[in-house]
């Protein structure tokens, strides 16, 4: 492992643990260069996933893309990080043993949107206004109306 601070090679092992879910084993690292301390994180990785953009680009696909967009959605709510990062694991490894090493990014952010909405509503509208590219209010409102509906039996809708 390269040492963050001073690039070198030359790292130690000082402490593992996994974390609470048993899913992530966290490595206390040294670097014996430099006697810089940090952490990395190991996580299993069931294959080696491709995203298939929109325009038909093939891109690895990236975990961390993957949380950095959950938190913008989920920016200034009250939900804890460690649900986020469960539910990232879970959508991820939802996505690795789903036989396909290609998945088109309109399926991740299907999967990603039935997770939010499962977890918080607003982060659900944010994110689908971006997924879906909304351009007027009534894009809003249908989404509204979806999440709103939810709750209602079917044969008591409008």
């Amino acid at each position: 492992m390269r040492c963050p601070s001073c690039s070198s090679l030359d790292t130690q092992v000082k402490d593992s643990r996994p974390t609470e879910d048993s899913s992530v084993i966290r490595r206390r690292r040294v670097c014996l260069a430099c006697n810089f301390r940090f952490t990395t994180f190991e996580r299993v990785q069931l294959r080696e996933l491709t995203v298939i953009k929109r325009n038909g680009r093939r891109v690895p696909f990236d975990r961390d893309k993957l949380v950095r967009s959950l938190q913008i959605s989920l920016r200034k709510r009250p939900v804890d990080p460690e649900r986020v990062e469960k539910m990232v694991s879970t959508i991820v490894r939802e996505l690795e043993s789903g036989g396909e090493a290609e998945v088109s990014s309109e399926a991740i952010g299907e999967i990603v949107m039935e997770h939010l909405r499962q977890l918080d509503d607003v982060a659900y509208v944010r994110f689908a206004s971006v997924y879906r590219d909304f351009r007027e209010a009534k894009d809003f409102e249908a989404v509204l109306g979806e999440l709103s509906d939810e709750g209602v039996p079917a044969n008591v809708r409008k």
